[in-house]
């Protein structure tokens, strides 16, 4: 597994990370507990080092998973989670008032079995909190040992700006992939310029990329990816499969799966540092790990990029 250091912290974290949201059990269907923790398990035995998570990711119900999957292995994670987003039902309230700062710091704790948070990061902006109020409560937690490093998530450079003259800010977190790739004007070279790392989410899409959807799928009861990801519609979908021929093209020339080719363009050079991706088995968390353990050539990302240009960038 090949790692690098994110920002300008000292955390090496592997260049493929695991993403915990389907975890949860309240976003993308039905999953299995029991399933769910192995392929976590798996993914450390393979390599990935780090493991993102969120309270609104079933509204603690995936930091609690995290927690019992990295019993006895701490020192072989690095624990990301996130403050800032509260469930009130099938709401998302972005909250980032000291005292709910401070509660949500020891729920995490608590629920993921450890004594510090190696990176805690705000998962959404609060319109209502002045953000210097937020650093305020993190720098008390920071100074008290409760987190490492701050990071931030789904920010714009404006507002890291805001959080860089109160804290020592080390990573972002946005959505990054073949058919998201609106942080390359602006945030990734924000990024760069000021030593910060990026975990790039949804790094296939709601599993487009993985190449495994040949038509619109019906998604089962509960699955409300569509909710989140415009790619499940025409004739955005057609122009994708399109795409997918040339990743499929060099998948079978590595012989490699597509998600793999998916995931290493996300993390090529100029990309992300870390691609974050979903697991729902130990299958999934193996072939995920695997595509840390090789890179795309710089031909190959070529012909990707001639793909994209040919079949979708019109439509993005």
């Amino acid at each position: 597994m090949h790692t690098r250091t994110l920002g300008n912290s000292e955390l090496s974290v592997s260049a493929v990370g695991l993403g915990t949201w389907a975890s949860g059990g309240d976003f993308w269907g039905q999953v299995d507990d029991r399933q769910s923790i192995r392929a976590m398990q798996a993914a450390i035995d393979h390599g990935i080092n780090l493991i993102d998570t969120a309270p609104a990711y079933g509204d603690g119900h995936a930091e609690a998973l995290v927690g019992r999957a990295i019993a006895g292995r701490r020192d072989l994670v690095v624990v990301a989670t996130k403050l800032g987003v509260l469930r009130e039902g099938e709401r998302f309230i972005h909250n980032l008032e000291p005292q709910s700062v401070r509660r949500e710091a020891d729920d995490s704790l608590r629920r993921l079995g450890v004594d510090t948070i190696d990176l805690y990061q705000i998962h959404w902006p609060d319109k209502k909190t002045p953000i210097e109020d937020t650093l305020g409560e993190l720098k008390r937690l920071h100074d008290a040992g409760k987190f490492r490093y701050l990071g931030v998530s789904n920010f714009k450079p404006a507002l890291m700006d805001a959080v860089r003259r109160e804290f020592q800010l080390v990573s972002l977190q946005p959505p990054y992939s073949l058919l998201n790739r609106k942080i390359e004007s602006h945030h990734l070279p924000y990024c760069r310029r000021h030593g910060i790392g990026t975990l790039g989410y949804g790094s296939l899409a709601a599993g487009v990329l993985s190449g495994k959807f040949r038509e619109i799928p019906t998604l089962a009861p509960g699955d409300k990816r569509a909710q989140f990801y415009d790619v499940f519609r025409e004739p955005l979908w057609s122009a994708i499969q399109r795409l997918l021929d040339t990743l499929r093209g060099i998948a079978d020339e590595r012989g490699r799966p597509v998600a793999q080719v998916s995931i290493n363009w996300a993390r090529r050079e100029g990309g992300v540092t870390c691609a974050l991706v979903g697991a729902r088995d130990v299958e999934q968390a193996v072939s995920n790990a695997g595509a840390g353990e090789w890179e795309l050539s710089e031909d190959e990302i070529k012909r990707i990029e001639h793909a994209y240009k040919q079949h979708l960038a019109a439509l993005l």
